[in-house]
């Protein structure tokens, strides 16, 4: 495994393979707090992952016991506000990206942290994660995503009372809401994310791209139009060679080998 050229706040490391890109918030004695260039750069980062063959799949973690606390606040006065309004889209990178992206907290997923785990595909916690959005203490509300995909995964109701009263959630309570799939203890944590990425190994990337941009575009959309989109999907999938393979390979009942075309 070999580290990539520094970037502020964060470090990337790859294993190739395994198709596995690791990025770690990095700051422990700021609480991995995360930069406004950071949000830059991360966004950067997962657009050229995109288009990298070699990169499968992404965890996004925080280095030590927390995954971040937060952004650096004092930078914030020193922003314009038009830098201020991009930052829903830098932060939403995990989402556009089209490959798995697997969130491994644990302790501290505050602020940007916790917009940045919504943005992921799959969160797993440590059973010490504390998760929450506490812009409006600061005169500030939530500016990353953080409203719009909390009140969507958990309902108006438990969305305001986590942002208007600054609610902390606990792990216990993030997987009785569906915000997180699995809790675990801290020492098993990396072995939670492990058993996600094998069940992804082996899996089509046609088919896991393509499930993870029809999930993405239509869970807010009319159920018609989540139908028709599914359906075109759908049908668009029977075109390829993974497919042709998924289906030979049960009929031999061998396991497929999918070259993602």
């Amino acid at each position: 495994m070999t580290a990539s050229d520094p970037y502020e706040g964060f470090r990337v490391d790859r294993d190739d393979s395994r198709g596995l890109v690791t990025i770690t918030l990095d700051d422990p004695a700021k609480l991995n707090r995360v930069p406004l260039a950071a949000r830059r750069q991360l966004a950067a980062l997962f657009a050229e992952l995109a288009e990298d063959d070699a990169a499968r799949a992404v965890v996004l973690t925080g280095a030590g016991e927390n995954f971040t606390a937060g952004g650096d606040i004092a930078a914030f006065m020193d922003a314009t506000p038009e830098e201020l309004t991009r930052l829903a889209w830098d932060v939403a990178a995990p989402e556009r990206f089209p490959k798995p992206v697997v969130a491994r907290l644990r302790g501290y997923c505050l602020g940007v942290g916790l917009e940045l785990a919504l943005a992921c595909d799959f969160r797993v916690a440590a059973d010490d994660a504390e998760l929450g959005l506490p812009e409006v203490g600061l005169g500030m509300i939530p500016g990353s995503g953080g409203t719009q995909r909390l009140a969507r995964l958990v309902g108006l109701g438990r969305a305001k009372d986590v942002v208007m009263r600054r609610r902390r959630i606990s792990a216990a309570e993030a997987l009785a809401w569906g915000l997180v799939s699995e809790v675990v203890a801290a020492d098993e944590l990396d072995g939670a994310v492990d058993r996600i990425l094998a069940d992804l190994d082996g899996l089509s990337p046609l088919a896991l791209r393509t499930a993870k941009r029809v999930l993405n575009h239509v869970y807010d959309a009319p159920l018609s139009i989540g139908l028709e989109l599914e359906g075109l999907a759908y049908g668009l999938l029977r075109t390829t060679d993974d497919f042709r393979e998924g289906v030979t390979a049960f009929g031999e009942k061998r396991p497929p080998r999918f070259q993602g075309r």
